[in-house]
């Protein structure tokens, strides 16, 4: 397991567990977030696709993000890909946990600085609302592109929860030979 790829919403731990992985098997880590925005703007999408896929090109990488239209060049590349699947009422409680401490000082991360009161929950493009809006139409729809990825030979880990999570991270601290035989929910089922 040299090529690993991450999504799931907003307030999963992507970035915790990402990180983590890179530190554990000591791959490179890159966050779509950040090679997409840039200090000019968003990448346009030939170009955010150019970009990733030279990511992947390498022998060994872990890449989170929640980019279903790079599954070509993510996902399909991947030997592992791992669904942080967890139940909206747990993504509404961390998205609103997480939000209170950045907007109450506690953090100073460049995300934390720009968030305000509106863009956090009151905004119609919230980060609360578009969290729940893109749960309930997204969710379907990675169900099935996670299954045709599966079917291309990736191996796809689903975890429904934070113990999941890390119980997996358990099992990859025995090694990849524990880490395969029991744990996770490894299937791709619909929704």
């Amino acid at each position: 397991m040299r090529k690993i790829a991450l999504f799931g919403p907003p307030a999963t731990g992507k970035t915790t567990l990402a990180k983590w992985l890179s530190a554990e098997l000591g791959y490179p880590h890159t966050d779509l977030d950040d090679l997409l925005f840039t200090p000019d703007g968003p990448l346009p999408l030939p170009e955010f696709r150019r970009q990733a896929g030279e990511i992947t090109r390498h022998d060994a990488w872990i890449v989170e993000g929640n980019f279903s239209k790079l599954a070509d060049v993510v996902w399909h590349r991947a030997d592992v890909l791992v669904w942080l699947d967890f139940p909206l009422p747990l993504i509404v409680y961390r998205i609103v946990r997480r939000s209170l401490y950045q907007l109450t000082g506690h953090d100073d991360s460049p995300q934390a600085r720009r968030l305000t009161w509106s863009k956090a929950f009151f905004h119609r493009r919230s980060l609360l609302r578009t969290a729940i809006r893109k749960y309930r139409h997204n969710r379907p729809r990675y169900a099935l592109q996670v299954a045709e990825t599966a079917d291309r030979g990736v191996q796809v880990v689903r975890l429904r929860n934070p113990r999941e999570v890390r119980r997996w991270m358990t099992e990859m601290r025995k090694g990849p030979t524990e880490s395969h035989s029991h744990g996770a929910t490894r299937h791709t089922a619909g929704p």
